[in-house]
């Protein structure tokens, strides 16, 4: 069992470890980022874009009426790497420092499940 540290990123490794996700395998990794127009945001994927990483980016969809219509926007970055909580920790805060003179802002994280099952179908 692999203990993670008491913070977003630990209790999601925590949750994927219980539901019986393999953490040792790598997969693509998706690094969700909000920014507050189409034009930051189409900056900072071209920026990512140029550095290899795979990139979409869309209208924001607001998870409430009350954040609906901020014109804000999703820029999704993905990795291929292993879930480990240092790294992970370590990119976000790369992307952050990337996105934040655009005003963009880390929105989380998140990947398809990789069990023991599923690689021995493979």
């Amino acid at each position: 069992m692999i203990y993670f540290p008491n913070d977003e990123n630990g209790d999601v490794l925590r949750r994927m470890q219980a539901a019986g996700d393999d953490l040792s395998q790598p997969r693509d990794i998706d690094f969700s980022l909000l920014f507050p127009d189409e034009g930051t945001a189409e900056t900072f994927s071209a920026m990512m874009d140029a550095e290899g990483y795979e990139v979409e980016l869309g209208p924001w969809e607001a998870q409430s009426d009350d954040d609906a219509n901020t014109g804000k926007w999703d820029v999704t970055v993905t990795r291929h790497m292993v879930p480990d909580h240092a790294a992970i920790t370590q990119f976000e805060k790369e992307l952050s420092g990337i996105a934040m003179p655009f005003g963009g802002r880390n929105d989380g994280w998140g990947c398809f499940e990789v069990s023991a099952e599923s690689e021995d179908l493979s």
